[in-house]
């Protein structure tokens, strides 16, 4: 029966009210499948897995001679002159490289002239090369004197007393670690923004002031990673010095090796695991340093390793409860 229009409807009329339509399902969204990176991980696990394997199995290795030599005084005296040797020519490359750096932007052509001099030639020529002429520079000049230049000499000097082998390997060293630094450090200084000399200038400080607290600090960042290279290539030619007659970690390797030739394998190995220790110190004292100069640089500090691990197993405690108490 139809209602006029405008007529009230009781409750018990009313037409039911239609209930909201139920959302379909939950859908998981499914990654995407990368075939290619896992036949890529199986592949490198297989070859690390046989590289591990003839390592251990190969009797050419000669593990129990390399237990053997690994500690003896005699590598460890080698490996002590490495780590002089590399020491004091990465102080005296760096102090070095600073200068040659800061005289490529001087104001004066005599002073930019000498330094691009000194780092084209210390580059061009090879670092075996500069030490056998070290190591022979007697010949050519047997005194060293000091005094007025073209003039009388007041002190003298014997050549040959001073140059030991010591001697001989930190200079050769230091002269090619400088060119290379000097580069390094010149291209860091670069990197530096105009706009934050101008501001320095604007301020009124003084140019020490400004390089040292301004300039130096934003530079070291892109130094550090590249100057350790550096480092870590000059670990390694200090196997060098072997040439000119210094007893390093090589060198002592090289000559156990000439007296027992049936150990010269363990032997090499032996430094080839001292020089990766020696390497591998010098990565992680590069990692703390490049998270120190990164403060203000990024939002966050980016985890220590420790930092990661701690993380790692603390989300691992928590997956175990939370299946646990499912």
């Amino acid at each position: 029966m139809s209602r006029p229009p405008g007529a009230a409807v009781s409750l018990a009329e009313a037409p039911p009210a239609q209930s909201p339509p139920t959302p379909p399902a939950a859908q998981r969204v499914q990654p995407l499948r990368r075939p290619g990176r896992w036949i890529a991980t199986a592949v490198v696990l297989v070859l690390v897995a046989q590289i591990a394997h003839g390592l251990a199995t190969n009797p050419f290795y000669q593990w129990d001679r390399f237990r053997y030599w690994f500690l003896r005084p005699t590598v460890l005296d080698g490996l002590l002159v490495t780590l002089e040797v590399a020491a004091l020519s990465a102080v005296a490359g760096l102090l070095g490289g600073v200068l040659l750096a800061l005289a490529r932007q001087s104001g004066s052509p005599v002073l930019r002239a000498a330094a691009w001099t000194y780092t084209w030639l210390f580059r061009s020529v090879p670092l075996i090369v500069v030490l056998i002429f070290l190591y022979n520079f007697s010949a050519l000049y047997k005194t060293l004197s000091l005094g007025i230049p073209f003039g009388p000499a007041f002190v003298t000097f014997d050549e040959s007393r001073l140059a030991t082998d010591m001697t001989v390997a930190v200079i050769g060293l230091s002269l090619n670690e400088a060119a290379y630094a000097a580069e390094v450090v010149r291209g860091g200084l670069l990197s530096v923004d105009q706009g934050q000399h101008e501001a320095a200038a604007a301020l009124g400080l003084p140019k020490g002031y400004q390089f040292t607290r301004i300039v130096l600090p934003q530079a070291l960042r892109s130094i550090v990673p590249n100057y350790v290279n550096q480092l870590i290539g000059l670990v390694k030619s200090t196997s060098l010095v072997f040439y000119v007659s210094l007893l390093d970690l090589f060198g002592s390797v090289q000559t156990m090796g000439s007296t027992y030739p049936g150990d010269i394998v363990p032997l090499l190995l032996v430094a080839t695991v001292w020089y990766l220790i020696l390497t591998s110190a010098v990565s992680v004292v590069q990692y703390y340093v490049e998270r120190h100069f990164a403060r203000g640089a990024t939002r966050a500090l980016p985890p220590t390793p420790l930092q990661k691990a701690r993380a790692a197993l603390t989300g691992f405690r928590a997956r175990l409860r939370k299946e646990a108490a499912v």
